[in-house]
């Protein structure tokens, strides 16, 4: 059975069905489907008036265990106090619930708009809240979830994009060759740096900012094993040498809870990389899906191809150019 054909299988009678066969309550009719790049998630409704939020997993996309790696980090961070969602018990006790072969997981409703970062405090604030998840991420190690290494998650990504030949015959060669030489040229800096678990997707979208309550962190699905600046890297609005006042001004807010190492900064712009191999992985996991080619009708042809390899070759240059500023010991930009 194809992924397209598992999530095929989500019609509103059948989730509702397994929703209220998971937990005992009755719903209602709602079944309002929610923007989801990967999973299925929708907005459903107890007859009590409560609205839920049931997310199915992709199948195929992670094991029991490393779904259950996700809700134990959420777990942890709420008994920190930090403000997120955690999953809804089921029936049986477990959190994780299971359709054929696909997982599901059942969430309260939580919503609040997008944060805006207008003033030197608002950095500072997000930086507290990312030392206080790593204090909760550095208890405990995942069971089954990546660890972000070049040599590790990123050569997996890219052997699963060329091996599949997504890449077009004409630029293969020439995506395979830059690609490698930028993994073995960031590798040597991954050498002893720390690795704990971190959300790994922390970017303003999933920092919804609820009236009279502040910030909330969602989307813990990308969560995963890596260097802790992977958390505020994405944080920024531009490359490392044009963003040294808002780095400044995020660890000034981190390490009022955590220690920070700062000779991880020069990994950003190489994590920088490897999330872009991730990104390109991703959508290749998903190219035969049809939502997928209805929404990206030009991804994985000659074009899209020729771009991707201009803008890793830019990267490439970016990266180098830090490398140096570093060994220099100077700062990025100066």
């Amino acid at each position: 059975m194809t992924k397209s054909a598992d999530f095929a299988l989500l019609t509103p009678e059948v989730l509702l069905d397994v929703v209220e066969g998971a937990t005992g309550i009755p719903l209602t009719g709602l079944t309002m489907p929610l923007p989801s790049y990967i999973n299925r998630v929708y907005e459903i409704q107890t007859r009590a008036g409560e609205r839920l939020i049931v997310k199915f997993y992709r199948p195929r996309r992670w094991s029991r265990n490393a779904i259950e790696d996700e809700h134990r980090f959420l777990a942890d961070c709420a008994q920190a106090e930090i403000p997120v969602v955690c999953p809804l018990e089921l029936s049986d006790g477990s959190t994780v619930g299971k359709m054929d072969n696909t997982f599901f997981a059942l969430f309260p409703k939580r919503s609040g708009r997008e944060f805006e970062v207008n003033a030197d405090e608002d950095w500072t604030r997000l930086g507290r809240l990312v030392g206080r998840i790593h204090l909760a991420g550095e208890r405990r190690t995942p069971k089954e979830r990546i660890t972000l290494h070049p040599k590790k998650s990123t050569r997996d990504d890219l052997d699963y994009i060329i091996r599949g030949e997504f890449v077009t015959p004409e630029h293969r060669a020439v995506f395979q060759d830059l690609t490698e030489r930028i993994v073995e040229s960031i590798s040597p800096l991954f050498e002893g740096a720390e690795l704990i678990r971190i959300h790994g997707d922390f970017h303003r979208g999933n920092l919804p900012d609820r009236p009279g309550e502040g910030l909330m962190v969602i989307d813990f699905d990308d969560m995963m094993i890596g260097p802790p600046v992977h958390d505020l890297w994405l944080l920024l609005p531009d490359h490392a040498g044009r963003s040294r006042r808002e780095i400044d001004l995020l660890l000034d807010g981190y390490e009022q809870f955590r220690e920070f190492d700062h000779s991880s900064i020069r990994l950003i712009e190489p994590l920088r990389f490897m999330r872009i191999i991730y990104y390109l992985a991703w959508c290749a996991r998903q190219a035969n899906d049809y939502d997928f080619r209805a929404n990206h009708p030009d991804w994985g042809g000659e074009s899209f191809w020729q771009k991707e390899i201009l803008d890793l070759n830019h990267q490439y240059q970016v990266i180098m150019e830090h490398k140096v500023a570093w060994e220099e010991g100077r700062f990025f930009g100066e």
